[in-house]
């Protein structure tokens, strides 16, 4: 049964085609992810089939009745309200929410309504039900988003990333409890591990053209390194026929015959052609790295709290040369203030920090604070410098570095403002690069990036020769990048593991089987005691 048929829609915004005349269908119980580089136009299409845009040309059609439902990556949850009434439209099931004794006799339907609101917001840690939307920060109003798209029930659900400002626990929750519901829908997100577990199809959007990919993502890997392996052999012959063409061309007099005429309009579309595909490629991070010394960042028994609420108590480290560290913990765990503390942001209550001399610090904040929307993409660049070192002694400019990130020459001169919200953190993250860091700290560097970047980024830190710090809810990003761990654990604890993010969650594991076994035979041995 179609839920959803798209029919040869186009879209374009001025001379920039985001897609053309593409099409396909959605059946009953398909999960389906849309993936695409920044900027081609995954919003956008997100927003057409939800109804919030349309289409330069094509149709959209739901089939008949069906509710939908649209997590989008903007705000548009009613300030004034509360929680409560935010997560139910029925006034019984509001009225239990924010009273222990409600004023009504709840059906059954409603009781079994009611606990699937209080589990589902309890999991991805929405607050207080009685407390009002503009009461909460940013996350909480992202997750109590999710929490109600989850909990409304609908035929068909569109959501545009919606692993933002979850942790990592919140998370694997989203992903056991979508793989286990018959749920239809349609998602954008760059957690490859999340495409893996959920996906059963994806659909790639490139160069204008939508590509479909039967299986998860890591079938639709193959499958895309095989097209482009075709592409690249093609691309080759392109050129060879190119270069035989243009020496053909720069030997023909001026007053060539109509003969020849359909073989120089051939030339000009296999020259477009071919620098239509030299300009693709992907982000080049061959950035240079300021020489690092022997002492690095030492962390002496720093302890923090705020109030009663104690995030950090009494962390000793010091950091070794070329050392990666991943730091995980639930939301609120405290993992932004020690980067803050780190980065002298923010004082501690208790211990100090020591950074070499030598460590040039570049700090990825959670918000790109210090780029201005009002600014030109260049001039945000060219405040640094207008000449980047990069490995080897080279030095290009700042137009020539901006073209390495895939932001081309027709964007140079666009406003910030008019960025998606992944060119913005890529042109965030190459200003960072850019001062030629030796100690990366890196806060959710992930959000909104696209994966092709993702990719390169943790192809560039496995190779960095400086050390990382990384609070990331990307599972296998931190699984590329980390080799240690900082586990906040509650209470101020934080936990020091040798490993990456798979082992840390595996000790986990064999600690709760631990628990377990333990429980069990203190229960076998209580009974035997009562027995005798």
């Amino acid at each position: 049964m179609n839920y959803l048929s798209v029919e040869n829609i186009s879209k374009s915004f001025g001379d920039r085609v985001l897609f053309n005349n593409i099409s396909f269908g959605i059946a009953k119980g398909q999960k389906l992810a849309l993936v695409a580089r920044n900027g081609t136009g995954k919003t956008s299409l997100l927003r057409i089939l939800a109804g919030l845009d349309v289409p330069d040309e094509g149709t959209v059609t739901f089939r008949n009745q069906l509710k939908v439902s649209y997590l989008t990556q903007e705000n548009t949850l009613p300030q004034l309200a509360t929680v409560a009434d935010c997560l139910t439209e029925n006034t019984h099931i509001s009225d239990a929410l924010l009273n222990e004794k409600p004023h009504y006799e709840l059906t059954e339907e409603e009781q079994t309504h009611l606990g699937k609101i209080k589990s589902v917001a309890g999991k991805l840690g929405v607050p207080f039900f009685h407390q009002k939307v503009n009461e909460l920060s940013g996350g909480q109003q992202k997750r109590l988003a999710l929490s109600k798209v989850l909990i409304d029930e609908a035929d068909f659900i569109i959501m545009d990333e919606p692993t933002n400002h979850l942790d990592l626990d919140m998370i694997e929750w989203l992903e056991s409890f979508l793989a286990s519901t018959n749920i239809t829908m349609l998602l954008v997100t760059h957690d490859r591990y999340f495409l893996d577990e959920i996906c059963d199809e994806i659909l790639e959007l490139e160069d204008g053209k939508l590509y479909r990919h039967k299986g998860n993502y890591s079938y639709y890997l193959e499958k895309k390194a095989e097209r482009d392996e075709m592409e690249s052999a093609n691309l080759q012959r392109s050129k060879n026929l190119f270069r035989t063409e243009l020496d053909w061309m720069r030997k023909q007099p001026r007053a060539r015959g109509t003969k020849s005429k359909s073989r120089i309009d051939a030339f000009h579309v296999l020259e477009e052609k071919t620098k239509k595909k030299n300009e693709q490629g992907n982000v080049a991070l061959d950035i240079n790295i300021s020489r690092i010394g022997s002492k690095i960042l030492e962390i002496h028994h720093i302890s923090k709290s705020y109030g009663d609420l104690k995030l950090i108590d009494n962390f000793d480290y010091s950091l070794r040369k070329g050392e990666k560290i991943g730091i995980v913990g639930s939301n609120g765990a405290g993992k932004s203030t020690l980067l803050n503390i780190i980065m002298g942001k923010e004082p501690c209550d208790k211990g100090k920090i020591v950074m070499g001399e030598t460590i040039v610090p570049g700090y990825f904040e959670q918000q790109s604070k210090n780029i201005s929307d009002q600014k030109r993409v260049i001039e945000v660049i060219r405040e640094i410098a207008d000449f980047i070192p990069m490995s080897g002694g080279r030095k290009i400019s700042a137009s020539q570095l901006l073209e390495r990130f895939l932001f081309d020459p027709s964007m140079h001169f666009q406003y910030v403002e008019k960025l998606s919200g992944g060119e913005k953190r890529r042109l965030y993250l190459l200003t960072v690069l850019m001062k030629n860091p030796n100690l990366l700290i890196l806060d959710e560097p992930t959000n909104d990036l696209d994966i092709q970047t993702l990719s390169v980024l943790e192809d560039y830190l496995a190779s960095f020769e400086g050390c990382v710090i990384i609070v990331t809810h990307d599972r296998f990003f931190m699984d590329r990048v980390a080799d240690h761990i900082w586990a906040f654990e509650g209470d101020g604890k934080i936990s020091v593991l040798n490993g990456n993010y798979y082992d840390y969650r595996q000790m986990l594991k064999e600690q709760k089987r631990a628990e377990k076994g333990s429980s069990s035979s203190s229960e076998n041995k209580t009974g035997r005691n009562n027995s005798e």
